[in-house]
């Protein structure tokens, strides 16, 4: 079984191939072709959460061990740790294991891509990034290559660390700035990524009807990013229903304030399979949580840019 470090994943998992992949996947699993059980959740120690993935689409199978302790950055080390094992579905032949935690960085970000292409309105503004790790950069570098967004706004709590990430992507050819004041770009910016571990709602009430928000932080119950109103006032979308229900936070919040309705979000898997528009008026707000079938996505372009 070949085996591929951080680096070497990170270099076969190209941002648009993964987001097609994912858009792939979502069909075979309209025709009941995959099978993708609800991840395994384990609380650790010092806010940790162990999570295992399995999914098969008949072919290939894959079952990914992370951890993520977002407590990690304070000290410098990975947030999300983890490996991901693809093997033969028929023979149980282990082909690859590969770094887990590049995996879930890149195929998030590529699914916040496969939703951005397909339902922002508006794709000629500059990006606002909430968050300063690693699925800031992803969701930098994603949007980049795969909408062409060469301007960019970064804000976090942590200015140390988003003026780091800020210098590395100007020297990749962006222009990414740093900002102590989210309000003061609003009415300049249409497509806003919200990546952090915020127990508390900061994004506004209102936004212009034609903004895109992909919102992946908020992956547990007790953490929010946006507020009641303003998923009162948008068009939610989520790449998994399942997975919405039970961990984000954003969404059960409201829900239990009476503010939305499970009944009133559509699904990824609608809006690809289905050509299924959003439901009304008002800004695309893509909550994402993850789950297993983007990494499979991942698993097949692996193993396809491996061998082809």
């Amino acid at each position: 079984m070949r085996q591929l470090d951080r680096e070497q994943t990170l270099a076969h998992l190209d941002y648009q191939s993964v987001a097609d992949a994912c858009a792939e996947v979502l069909r075979l699993d309209r025709a009941g072709r995959t099978a993708c059980p609800p991840r395994g959740f384990m609380p650790l120690a010092e806010d940790g959460t162990l999570l295992l993935m399995p999914a098969t689409d008949g072919e290939l199978a894959i079952t990914k061990l992370v951890t993520v302790h977002p407590r990690n950055s304070e000290q410098g080390r990975p947030t999300i740790q983890g490996e991901m094992i693809i093997l033969d579905a028929a023979t149980g032949t282990r082909k690859l294991m590969v770094d887990g935690g590049a995996v879930s960085a890149r195929r998030t970000a590529a699914v916040s891509l496969l939703a951005a292409q397909r339902l922002a309105p508006r794709t000629d503004t500059p990006l606002l990034v909430y968050g300063a790790g690693t699925q800031a950069r992803t969701h930098l570098e994603a949007f980049r290559d795969g909408l062409g967004i060469r301007r960019a706004f970064l804000h976090s709590r942590t200015r140390r660390r988003a003026e780091a990430l800020a210098a590395d992507m100007n020297e990749q050819g962006m222009n990414v700035t740093v900002i102590d004041d989210p309000r003061a770009v609003l009415e300049e910016v249409r497509l806003i990524v919200t990546a952090t571990t915020a127990t508390e709602p900061f994004l506004p009430a209102s936004l212009p009807q034609d903004t895109f928000v992909a919102a992946v932080g908020a992956f547990r119950p007790h953490m929010a990013e946006i507020p009641a109103a303003l998923l009162q006032q948008g068009n939610v979308i989520v790449d998994t229903a399942e997975g919405a229900r039970d961990e984000a936070g954003d969404l059960i919040q409201a829900h239990e304030a009476g503010a939305f309705q499970w009944s009133d979000a559509v699904t990824l898997e609608s809006v690809i399979v289905d050509g299924q528009p959003p439901n009304g008026e008002g800004p695309v707000i893509f909550k994402s949580v993850g789950q297993s079938l983007w990494d499979l996505a991942a698993g097949r372009v692996l193993v396809q840019s491996i061998d082809p």
